[in-house]
């Protein structure tokens, strides 16, 4: 090699990145996460708002407790259901049009919601959102990955996962303060200008895109596994609803469900251009790996889902004051995901994970020692350390699943995994929702002998129900009260137990399926090569 080579810098990489987006790539991102904010905090501005909903009118709807599971789980099965379908759009029609189009049904939905007249109006009009959702979700990132150069991507897709994390953290308290100023529909309302502010930004900043050789479209496997999901959720619900899972159509409804799903895996297993390719579930890591993250979320949306009344109609705090207590589920998160992977390099991702799994069993645990007087600081050391849980799960299981599959599978892979945590949330609201219903009612029961059939089993059917019963009953109200917070704690300790029962069977799964502690060698310094979603 010659001195001039030597002084010769090297040639800089071709940019595929066109200059003039190059240069606002960062306030395009912003824009990005704008979109992305108000999908993920409308959740969980939703938690702390779950009571108030409950209350009888004017106050709020009267949402019986199967109703408040359906305006949760009508959005999330919504969004699960066409997450695939709407990336597919984007890639085929563009990105920036699904990402306008799924904000604009977004606000409508949103708009509509806030005005609802009705538990089953509040229920469309989140399907709605849903919907709207679905196509925001996948084409953010999609966007991100085509205006960043590959060198830059891990760290926008770092900012961008913030971004949720933020979203969560911020949810209960912005609910919290919403609703201590204005009405029940304010939640759903704060959306609107938010979406006009991001539909202008997009409109003015952010490129349009296109896959040159995008999927094909499966209708069929997203109305079987829809139908599948919904037939087998409300079969569960239903059962909650009626304190019997015997009833004929709480069985024939939760069979039909599980043979649509039976049908949607066939279905998919001979399709040439299936929604899910179901044979990545041969990969026992991989199915492990899905099982873990689905179950978390199983865990955490079921518990937010309890611990709102406990806080509200058992301890008598306000929205805002909930969503303060609830901050650090979201904190830890935040705080220990990043450091996971220090973990994971120590000691594994089985160990690791498992790790996590045993901590969140535990907390889950924990609910069942909690009554009316428990000091308010316990449970926010279980709520601190089931978010540590999560975080020790979340980030391991994650880089196993991109792991799991060939590089050229990633997109597909991080898909499923979306997919899965959204199901898991669902079932997880169904099915522990379903417990605590059945026990309460079974636990309340005997109090209401003197209300009228009909009256006695919507008051039995939820505590908001049975309290405002009580309310109407002036002093005798006072021993149904009570009584109504006895069954809500027995009933809380029973769902919490169930959980903590299947979160231990996770671990197991973890323990026999996923990979140990990989051998570095020397010359990588010791890291693991991370597939990223975008490769």
């Amino acid at each position: 090699m010659t001195t001039l080579d030597r002084m010769t810098p090297p040639p800089t990489p071709a940019r595929r990145v066109p200059e003039a987006v190059h240069r606002r790539r960062w306030a395009i991102l912003g824009v990005l996460m704008l979109s992305l904010l108000i999908v993920v905090l409308d959740n969980s501005i939703l938690n702390v708002a779950i009571k108030t909903i409950s209350t009888p009118a004017p106050t709020g709807l009267g949402a019986t407790q199967s109703e408040l599971e359906w305006a949760i789980n009508a959005y999330t099965l919504v969004f699960a259901g066409l997450l695939f379908s709407a990336g597919l759009l984007g890639d085929r029609l563009g990105r920036k049009k699904m990402l306008i189009g799924g904000l604009v049904a977004f606000g409508t939905g949103s708009a509509l919601a806030a005005f609802s007249g009705s538990p089953a109006e509040l229920i469309g009009f989140r399907a709605v959102m849903g919907l709207g959702a679905a196509f925001v979700m996948p084409a953010t990132l999609a966007v991100l990955m085509n205006v960043f150069e590959r060198d830059e991507q891990p760290k926008a897709i770092g900012v961008w996962t913030g971004g949720v994390g933020l979203a969560i953290a911020i949810g209960p308290i912005t609910g919290g303060i919403l609703l201590d100023h204005f009405w029940w529909g304010s939640v759903f309302l704060v959306n609107v200008p938010i979406v006009v502010l991001a539909v202008a930004l997009m409109l003015w900043l952010v490129p349009d895109s296109r896959d040159p050789n995008p999927g094909r479209i499966d209708p069929v496997g997203v109305v079987l596994s829809v139908a599948g999901l919904v037939l087998l959720v409300y079969g569960i619900i239903k059962g909650g609803q009626l304190a019997d899972f015997t009833d004929v159509t709480v069985v024939s409804t939760i069979g039909a469900g599980l043979a649509v799903l039976a049908a949607f895996v066939a279905f998919e297993k001979r399709s040439d251009h299936p929604s899910v390719d179901v044979t990545y579930f041969r990969n026992k890591v991989f199915s492990a790996a899905i099982a873990a993250v689905a179950l978390v979320f199983f865990a955490l949306m079921g518990v937010t889902f309890f611990a709102v009344f406990y806080l509200q109609s058992v301890r008598g705090y306000s929205p805002l004051e909930t969503g303060l207590l609830m901050l650090p589920l979201a904190a830890t998160q935040m705080i220990f995901a990043p450091q996971a992977r220090l973990l994971v390099d120590r000691f594994g991702d089985k160990a690791t994970t498992a790790t996590g799994l045993v901590v969140l069993a535990g907390t889950l645990a924990a609910f069942a020692t909690l009554d009316g007087d428990t000091p308010i600081w316990t449970l926010e050391v279980v709520f601190f350390l089931m978010g540590t849980g999560m975080a020790y799960v979340m980030t391991p299981v994650s880089v196993v699943i991109m792991q799991a599959l060939p590089r050229e599978k990633a997109g597909s892979a991080s898909a499923l995994s979306n997919t899965f945590r959204q199901v898991g949330g669902a079932l997880g609201i169904a099915v522990l929702g379903s417990v605590l219903s059945t026990a309460y009612r079974n636990g309340v029961e005997d109090e209401l002998g003197l209300l009228p059939p009909g009256a006695r089993h919507a008051a039995g059917e939820s505590i908001e129900a049975t309290l405002a019963v009580a309310d109407r009953l002036g002093a005798r109200g006072e021993v149904l009260a009570g009584a109504a917070d006895d069954a809500f704690l027995h009933a809380m300790h029973i769902t919490a137990l169930w959980g903590a029962g299947i979160t231990v069977l996770c671990a197991i799964v973890a323990v026999v399926f996923l990979p140990g502690r990989t051998p570095t060698s020397e010359g990588d310094g010791g890291k693991r090569e991370l597939v990223s979603a975008a490769d």
